[in-house]
């Protein structure tokens, strides 16, 4: 079976975040949903994962709501459902920034089709505005890493790093689009003037951009099942450790630290004992699972 992915979200004053919250888990139930929606009164963040018709159907009851009325969503697939469970959350922030700004205030969008023509100015700055075991695995041609790992590290990286009188023109990008998006809001509020963003992130990138014009090296990150994409949306090659939740390379899984669910080359020296005891029981659990579901399965064939 194949399910269908939607991500989507969107800036926009939703004070009754509380109110809409119940109503939309349970509507998301009853489509058998999985993945997480995030509620603030700032707007709402989301990735779900179910059939086609459940995905059309949930993005239909939002878009109900005048205020998500142009609700837009990316679409991918995945061979396996890629969530483990359904998770409809009120958020301080849809993305945590740690900083109050106006995120209707935002830089200039600029389209997947426009943006190497952007990004080939000598005189524009490209930051990557994910976390840097994101940009580890792949990023654009150029760009700057700001060495967070977290989102909420970035007005750090900011006051350190960047002037607006040195740094006149500005691009970033992220996943999806949302977290560069409220980025441009802030460096907007610190006297930055020429701020643009790329429209749908590196997804829509990949997505509209034939692999003979890009400028992406690598894959981009997802949180999800998949860990990774590659140019056209397809599959990467990453997997992700269970024991400190790194995305792994194939050089990484041929690595002798590497036990598949337990350990990896990026934690194999500050594992525990006990942790990795845990770690290779829960491994042992989820084979388990999946045996006897498999046999339950056959039985009912």
């Amino acid at each position: 079976m194949t399910f269908t992915v939607a991500t989507f979200y969107k800036f926009v004053p939703l004070p009754d975040s509380a109110e809409v919250q119940p109503r939309l888990l349970e509507f998301c139930q009853t489509q058998s949903l999985r993945g997480t929606v995030l509620l603030a009164v700032e707007g709402i963040n989301g990735t779900v994962a179910g059939t086609d018709l459940a995905v059309e159907s949930l993005l239909s009851y939002l878009r109900s709501d005048s205020r998500l009325a142009d609700l837009s969503a990316k679409f991918s697939t995945a061979e396996q459902m890629p969530f483990e469970r359904l998770k409809v959350r009120l958020k301080r922030e849809i993305v945590t920034l740690g900083i109050p700004i106006d995120p209707n205030q935002v830089g200039q969008y600029v389209e997947p089709t426009a943006w190497n023509a952007l990004i080939a100015d000598p005189d524009l700055l490209l930051i990557d505005t994910r976390n840097q075991y994101e940009v580890a695995i792949g990023s654009f041609e150029g760009a700057e890493n700001p060495g967070t790992d977290a989102f909420r590290e970035f007005p750090d990286y900011v006051q350190q790093r960047l002037n607006p009188a040195q740094h006149k023109k500005i691009a970033m990008f992220c996943t999806g689009g949302i977290r560069c998006e409220k980025a441009s809001a802030y460096l907007l509020s610190q006297g930055f003037e020429q701020v643009y963003h790329l429209k749908g992130g590196i997804l829509s990138y990949l997505e509209q951009v034939p692999a003979a014009e890009s400028r992406w090296r690598g894959e981009c990150f997802l949180f999800d099942q998949r860990v990774a994409v590659q140019q056209g949306l397809e599959p990467g090659t990453h997997e992700l450790c269970l024991g400190c939740g790194h995305p792994l390379s194939e050089a990484n899984q041929q690595a002798p630290e590497y036990e598949a669910g337990v350990s990896c080359p990026h934690c194999f020296d500050r594992l525990s004992k006990a942790k990795r005891q845990r770690q290779i029981a829960k491994m042992q659990g989820k084979i388990q699972g999946k045996m006897q579901g498999k046999m339950q399965a056959d039985l009912r064939l």
